[in-house]
């Protein structure tokens, strides 16, 4: 692969969603990083709730429990807020580079045998293979990862110009 392949990609904003926001990705109380920390706090609340309903049989001996309490829930709702507020800052990013995308006119992956280009809109972000980790393929898009990452729906290209992206990764970024 000595000259220069291009493919130009389809800036279809739907395309990119299905595979960011897939699974409760954007959902800020129930994404895979925050839904445990969701349903530990509510389980902490209600058996607040529970033991402050029934303070008035608990004796003065035993009201200690009710501020042990108080701070596993406050505990609980901290670590959750500092969940929500990640997902919804990589949202944030996600929603803006999304943007990006849906407005661009040139959306062109550029490479050939040393360097790998990305092309939006004339802003490009050029690596050397050697830049590059790791790529994982499947039937729904590539990802890259290494000094940039990128993630190209499969759907964002034909199938013959994924089918050669994939080959391309396989010969230049995983090697021992």
């Amino acid at each position: 692969m000595s000259e220069e392949k291009v493919i130009a990609l389809k800036s279809d904003r739907k395309n990119f969603e299905d595979i960011y926001f897939n699974g409760n990705q954007g959902s800020l109380l129930f994404s895979p990083t925050t839904k445990s920390k969701t349903i530990t706090t509510i389980a902490a609340a209600v058996i607040l709730l529970i033991v402050f309903l029934l303070k008035d049989s608990l004796g003065k001996d035993n009201v200690g429990i009710l501020y042990f309490l108080s701070f596993i829930f406050l505990l609980c709702a901290v670590f959750l807020s500092v969940s929500i507020n990640k997902v919804s800052r990589w949202k944030k990013q996600v929603n803006h580079y999304l943007n990006l995308i849906e407005r661009c006119k040139v959306y062109e992956i550029r490479f050939d045998q040393n360097f790998f280009t990305v092309n939006i809109d004339g802003e490009k972000e050029t690596s050397e293979w050697k830049d590059f980790d790791y790529f994982e393929a499947n039937e729904k898009f590539i990802s890259l990862e290494g000094k940039y990452n990128y993630m190209f729906p499969k759907k964002s290209m034909s199938e013959k110009e994924y089918n050669m992206l994939k080959k391309i990764f396989k010969e230049n970024i995983n090697k021992p």
